[in-house]
């Protein structure tokens, strides 16, 4: 399965932790009935919905970007002995699929230059942090991580509120070890990685684009999650904060991208997860590259 990337002076590395049966499919999507369901089976099994289960399948992954300027990694994913008591195939796991696939992909985390965090929800900052002897400490040494500083203070007035263990474990320590950087969701890095205001999964998730001549490519982060809502915009998710704001955010941002050469590079959808974006009817498509 291809895991790399080139474009324009760049690398792109997938660095794939699981790919698995998450959820039932419509209790993800609220608003998906099960006559579309039915309609749509036969081309997202199974890659997309599990059969047996009738369950969504998920990819759940980074990426490494490789600029003339910095090796940046979009998304922490799910990390290891965090805290998720309610999802059992997170909850303390320790195995090396993630560290392996950034080796293998010729990067070590004192090679981490920039970490940018398309939202604060637990699968996307999990290795942000390491547990060294008992306490939280940044796993990659060398990186300033970048939040969106609304983002952060929405989500450490919950967590005040009601206690979140990946606030606790993967967002509060990079900020006591004064390693965050509290951007704006359209903040710049340099000539080659900016960031794409995409609010409404959560209340200032953006996406992440990168290339000198306009956005080569893109990291969705979760403003999409499934290939269903590519072509169903109006699909929410029942984790979006805001779900009309979402749909909309989601909608605008396809067609952005729709018939053009960027690289749509997904942070959920079933491997090979990266392709170009094509119109389908009144929606969209994903056309992998394989």
């Amino acid at each position: 399965m291809r895991t790399q990337y080139a474009v324009e002076d760049m690398t792109i590395h997938r660095i794939v932790e699981q790919e698995r049966a998450f959820t039932p499919m419509r209790e993800f999507l609220p608003n998906l009935t099960q006559e579309l369901l039915d309609e749509n089976r036969a081309w997202l099994e199974p890659a997309g919905l599990d059969p047996a289960t009738g369950h969504i399948v998920f990819c759940f992954q980074s990426y490494v970007v490789k600029t003339p300027h910095h090796t940046v990694l979009v998304d922490a994913c799910i990390g290891n002995d965090k805290n998720h008591a309610q999802r059992p195939a997170w909850h303390r796991k320790s195995d090396t699929s993630w560290m392996n696939a950034l080796k293998a992909a010729g990067v070590g985390v004192d090679d981490i230059d920039v970490v940018m965090c398309t939202h604060l929800h637990g699968d996307h900052v999990g290795w942000n942090t390491r547990r060294d002897n008992g306490r939280w400490v940044p796993t990659f040494p060398n990186a300033r991580y970048l939040f969106s500083k609304k983002e952060y203070e929405y989500w450490d007035g919950v967590h005040r509120k009601t206690p979140l263990s990946s606030m606790e474990d993967s967002v509060l320590p990079i900020i006591d070890a004064k390693r965050a950087e509290l951007v704006t969701s359209d903040h710049a890095l340099d000539d080659h990685v900016r960031l794409l205001p995409t609010p409404g999964h959560t209340v200032d998730h953006f996406a992440v684009g990168v290339g000198r001549r306009g956005d080569a490519a893109v990291f969705t982060g979760d403003l999409i999650h499934s290939p269903l809502q590519a072509r169903y915009p109006a699909l929410f998710t029942r984790a979006d904060t805001d779900a009309p704001l979402a749909v909309r955010t989601r909608r605008d941002f396809l067609e952005r991208c729709c018939d053009t050469d960027t690289l749509f590079c997904t942070m959920h959808f079933p491997s090979p997860s990266v392709g170009h974006l094509k119109r389908w009817g009144d929606g969209f498509r994903c056309a992998y590259l394989s």
